[in-house]
Parts: structure tokens; C-alpha cells; sequence
């Protein structure tokens, strides 16, 4: 479904592993990716499963990606903003030291 231009965000950036990608504001960053053709957003740990958003409502956590340096957010419960900076996880997650 595609709405009319005056109900639409403006048109930004964020920025996907270091690529620039097409997004608008208000939209979700799940949806921000699904529209950019990004599959899959992560591969599980142990088997290499490649994983998608699949409930869209922040319940399956099939969408977590990272965004500004936080690990394990769920795309599906943020909106983007111009120049968010986004990684897709590859592995396990990255044990952090303390500060």
C-alpha cells in the first residue's frame, strides 16, 4: 500500500554497515529494511538460520539488529531517524567489559 505524498514522512538516511539506505521518517526500522530488500537480518548463533521479522509488534525478537551500538534492538519497535547507524548481528552476541 502506498500513500499519498502529503501523508508520507520526509525522505532520510540511515546508514546499514556502513551503506547509505533510503528511509522515511516515521516508518519503522524493520520496515525501513524489509523495503530496502535486506534478508535476512541475522543468522541465529548456533545453526546459521537466517532470521526476518515475523510479528512486527516486538513479541518474536526475530528483528533484532544493532542500532548506534546497541546490540539487540528490535526493529520492529524503533523508528528511524536521519543517520541512525545500523549493523546486522553476525553470531553471538559480543560479550561488552565493564567500564
Amino acid at each position: 500500500m502506498t500513500l499519498p505524498a502529503q501523508e508520507r514522512g520526509r525522505a532520510i538516511e540511515i546508514l546499514l554497515d556502513g551503506k547509505r539506505v533510503a528511509a522515511l521518517e516515521g516508518d519503522t526500522l524493520a520496515a525501513t529494511l524489509l523495503n530496502a530488500g535486506v534478508v535476512p537480518f541475522r543468522r541465529t548463533a548456533v545453526s546459521g538460520q537466517g532470521r526476518l521479522p515475523l510479528c512486527l509488534m516486538g513479541v518474536c525478537f526475530d528483528c533484532l539488529v544493532e542500532v548506534d551500538g546497541v546490540q539487540n534492538t528490535q526493529s520492529c519497535m524503533v523508528q528511524v531517524r536521519d543517520g541512525m547507524r545500523v549493523s546486522l548481528p553476525a553470531g553471538a552476541r559480543r560479550v561488552e567489559e565493564p567500564k
